[in-house]
């Protein structure tokens, strides 16, 4: 994948991602993607296209434990969040939905400027700023989950196959 970043700061929670007064008046991901970063930057939705790859600071997605965030995130097109670090909760929301996210060294995030454009190989492990040519590596997804992330998330694979791959029964 690749695309124009939109830049962010350290320490994003989920009610800058989607703020929870509008959380708990509708589940309509449409809907709710009309808000987005609304209370952290209201013109920053204006700034996200489809492919968009946000690149962000440390413990993006702290807050809430609901999927809300990354749903509404993957709902505006962004194709994949790449940051210093991740919530954990956050960061296995993302991957359940089939959001990649990828946590990328400090280097890199600082060198990486809002509207630069970033190349993502999941299965290579590469992440590379085309605007700067800077590259390098990151572990990839293990492949059951590379799988469960090429269906689109784990509802969109169990439901395609009937069952997870990591289901043994």
């Amino acid at each position: 994948m690749r695309g124009k970043t939109v830049k962010l700061g350290d320490h994003i929670n989920t009610d800058f991602v989607i703020s929870g007064k509008y959380k708990f008046k509708t589940q309509d991901i449409k809907e709710l993607s009309k808000h987005i970063f609304e209370d952290l930057d209201p013109t920053l939705s204006q700034r996200i296209k489809s492919g968009t790859i946000i690149v962000a600071g440390r413990n993006f997605g702290y807050g809430s434990s609901r999927e809300h965030a990354p749903r509404v995130i993957k709902e505006v097109g962004v194709s994949a969040v790449i940051a210093k670090s991740f919530a954990r909760i956050f960061f296995r929301n993302a991957i359940n939905i089939g959001l990649p996210v990828i946590a990328a060294s400090e280097s890199f995030i600082d060198s990486t400027n809002e509207g630069d454009e970033v190349s993502l190989d999941l299965e290579k492990g590469t992440i590379k700023n085309e605007t700067k040519n800077i590259e390098e590596t990151f572990k990839p997804y293990p492949s059951f989950i590379s799988v469960v992330m090429r269906e689109g998330g784990i509802v969109s694979y169990f439901k395609k196959y009937g069952a997870l791959p990591w289901d043994t029964r």
